[in-house]
């Protein structure tokens, strides 16, 4: 895919993995105008899921997150309301933020199997969840029968691996040359030469507080 002549190397890092992923997640979960949806997950992809369904006309976009630089971030892509998994469980703090309505979408990017209990407890009749998100590990996914309307609730649960290609990474690539989406505030940490790698991967395995993603840039 072309990088277009205004965006940078780093730029294009972002549009290879980041967005389309947690865009994908918004497509999955269907989020239309006016809808209330939770972003669970505000590490970089996630951060794109919650910039996608601000794009997608959401009227509040809450996110689940903790670390104060993703959380800035997730303000400047639209976030409008946060919660931490720390304060207990998430579907009871969105019950208690909706004034017990629930959301019209989930856009799941981050947590594990467990999450998708949450998810649905919280989800409104007719809802759908998308989800990007690996799960690594545990043998069964949990859905909890009586908020999943005894199975007859409407509540679709989709998850997918993320699409690629020259042409829908182009199409992503336009919004950022176009000014209408900002790559620059995942890319918190930026080397350049091969020296850097292993301290780059090293950052991507620690996760210190203040990192999003970290991007080496080779140049000849």
């Amino acid at each position: 895919a072309l990088i277009p002549s205004n965006s940078s190397p780093t730029d294009a890092c972002m549009l290879s993995v980041m967005v389309p992923t947690g865009f994908h997640g918004v497509e999955l979960a269907d989020v239309q105008f006016g809808e209330t949806v939770l972003v669970v997950g505000i590490g970089p992809v996630g951060l794109m899921s919650v910039a996608g369904t601000n794009m997608r006309g959401a009227s509040r976009i809450i996110a689940v997150g903790t670390r104060p630089v993703c959380v800035e971030a997730a303000k400047k892509y639209g976030a409008t309301d946060f919660i931490s998994y720390k304060n207990g469980p998430i579907w009871k703090q969105v019950m208690d933020m909706t004034d017990g309505k629930g959301v019209d979408k989930v856009v799941i990017a981050g947590g594990g199997v467990e999450t998708f209990a949450e998810a649905v407890k919280c989800l409104k009749p007719g809802g759908k969840i998308g989800n990007v998100n690996y799960l690594g590990s545990g043998d069964t996914i949990d859905i909890p029968r009586t908020e999943w309307g005894v199975g007859m609730g409407h509540k679709q649960i989709n998850g997918g691996l993320m699409p690629g290609g020259r042409l829908r990474m182009e199409k992503l690539g336009a919004l950022v040359s176009a000014g209408k989406l900002d790559v620059s505030p995942l890319s918190t940490h930026v080397f350049k030469g091969w020296d850097h790698l292993e301290e780059a991967l090293f950052l991507m395995r620690d996760k210190p507080a203040e990192l999003i993603k970290p991007v080496v840039v080779i140049e000849e």
